[in-house]
């Protein structure tokens, strides 16, 4: 299999920070640590890392009750050894299928740095402590027929608190069951699943089995930090939060005029009296403001703070990321200086489009690009019209919008000699004939859509396998489909194509 490369620039709602992160990091290196594609940054971030002995047992020590037998618990036991992060919310069904990209990241630079002499293992951080149960509620496959399917629990979060321990209750297997049927590997995905979302389980731990499933081929460790160990390890920096908050904000609201002063906005807005700490106290999470609080083992951190504590737990020296993630440690890096005098190196996150045979044989067809399809369905069908169109109309047409210039600027040359007050009038009655010329284009192209129900099938199958209710397949898929369509193999096939050093998005052909 041989990839394609698309520049981010290339793809809907790329924000311009972000474009700049990976492209110009010149434009943005005020507001980062490391360029994120200098070989060299990894050996800089790594000599920044000051981890204490006594953190690194305890943190290895937590980390065994999640991963027994993970061998990269003894790598990360020796002194010098640095940790590759990634992580990600723990939605149903694994959540969209970059949640497994990220991954294959993190595990793809850890290989690569150990082989360069820099003991690294990588780590996926559980999202356990989000609130968000309607983010992660909820899973998209796609049916035999390439048929959009969504699926959801009756879960609920009453009392906001964090999503990880929270049982998924009856989750919708034999709606997932039904969707995937007829797929070649369903029954084996579907086995599976099962397995990890048995009863009882919780949103956290069903994620992490099923995640551990599918990555079982490499040593990577998960860490969910509502465990109990893993929050008193990182109380003490919650505790330094707490007591610099002032100090803290101040410094995040100078950033955000910093950015917008450079063009780029903020991603997570900050006021005055905002918070970077919440309360877990009761089974809620609330902002803490300040007062006192019993027990500082229920202190969490928000957004901005949380990857900060990862890589207090952590000796991090590189974070996988998503765009947004990436364009808001722009604001984090000002808490990175102040409380750990370092940062890692920042990267994204490989991307993919999968094409299975049928996809890549339509757009071939049709002489279109995966860029092409990224639009809505309207427009991808009248696209496809347009291909439709036999080309002696298409050359007609084209012929007869030439000559329609030609002959009214003639005409026009004409009017002004003999009544210059005729020339709005000309103007008018021009821009007329041009708009119906162009309205019988459109209709000719959507008559010919319409005598071909095939095109209109294959313009319905593209949009749904590559931009499915205007998403980017791989941030709204889950990976099962895919799965069960080529094969549990397919995540190996997948890390084959995983290049740490290129940002752009990768189109990869499944046969």
């Amino acid at each position: 299999m041989t990839t394609t490369c698309i520049r981010h620039t290339e793809l809907p709602n790329t924000s311009r920070l972000f474009a700049d992160l990976v492209y110009h990091f010149d434009q943005v290196s005020s507001f980062y640590a490391h360029a994120p594609y200098d070989p060299e940054s990894f050996a800089a971030a790594a000599k920044q890392i000051q981890y204490p002995p006594e953190r690194r047992a305890a943190m290895v020590a937590a980390l065994v009750e999640q991963n027994p037998g993970n061998p990269s618990l003894e790598v990360l036991a020796r002194e010098g050894a640095v940790a590759v992060v990634t992580g990600q919310q723990v939605g149903l069904f694994s959540g969209p299928c970059y949640s497994v990209f990220k991954a294959l990241s993190a595990i793809r630079l850890a290989e690569n740095l150990t082989a360069q002499g820099i003991p690294a293992v990588p780590v996926f951080w559980l999202a356990t402590e989000d609130h968000d149960l309607v983010e992660i509620n909820q899973a998209w496959v796609f049916s035999a027929g390439h048929e959009v399917v969504g699926l959801q629990t009756a879960a609920a979060n009453p009392l906001g608190g964090p999503v990880g321990p929270i049982p998924v209750g009856e989750a919708p297997l034999e709606e997932l069951a039904a969707a995937l049927n007829g797929l070649p590997f369903a029954d084996e995905v579907m086995a599976m699943v099962r397995e990890c979302y048995a009863p009882g389980a919780t949103f956290g731990s069903a994620f992490r089995a099923l995640a551990q499933k599918l990555l079982a081929k490499w040593p990577i460790l998960f860490l969910d930090p509502l465990a109990p160990a893993i929050r008193a390890i990182g109380a003490p920096l919650l505790e330094q939060v707490a007591a610099q908050a002032p100090d803290l904000n101040a410094a995040l609201l100078g950033r955000n005029q910093e950015l917008a002063a450079a063009g780029y906005h903020a991603q997570v807005h900050v006021e005055a009296d905002s918070s970077l700490l919440f309360s877990l106290e009761g089974g809620k999470r609330t902002p803490w403001k300040g007062t006192s609080i019993d027990d500082t083992n229920l202190l969490s951190p928000n957004a901005l703070l949380r990857p900060v504590l990862q890589d207090f737990l952590l000796p991090t020296v590189a974070y996988f990321g998503g765009p947004a993630e990436l364009a808001y440690f722009a604001q984090s890096q000002v808490l990175y200086q102040k409380l750990l005098g370092r940062m890692p190196v920042m990267l994204h996150r490989a991307g993919f489009t999968l094409l299975d045979d049928r996809t890549a044989k339509i757009l071939n067809h049709y002489g279109l690009a995966v860029v092409d399809t990224l639009t809505h369905e309207t427009g991808l069908h009248e696209r496809l019209a347009a291909k439709l169109i036999p080309a002696g109309i298409t050359e007609k047409v084209a012929t007869l919008r030439a000559n329609l210039g030609s002959e009214v600027e003639a005409l026009f040359a004409d009017v002004r000699a003999l009544d210059p007050t005729l020339e709005k009038v000309l103007a008018k009655g021009s821009a007329k004939m041009i708009y119906q010329l162009g309205k019988m284009e459109r209709k000719t192209a959507r008559q010919a859509l319409r005598r071909d129900e095939q095109a209109q099938r294959q313009a319905q199958y593209l949009h749904h396998s590559l931009y499915p209710h205007r998403h980017m397949q791989e941030r709204f898929y889950s990976i099962l489909p895919f799965l069960a369509q080529h094969g549990p193999d397919l995540i190996e096939r997948i890390y084959e194509h995983v290049e740490v050093g290129c940002p752009d998005h990768q189109v990869l052909p499944i046969h």
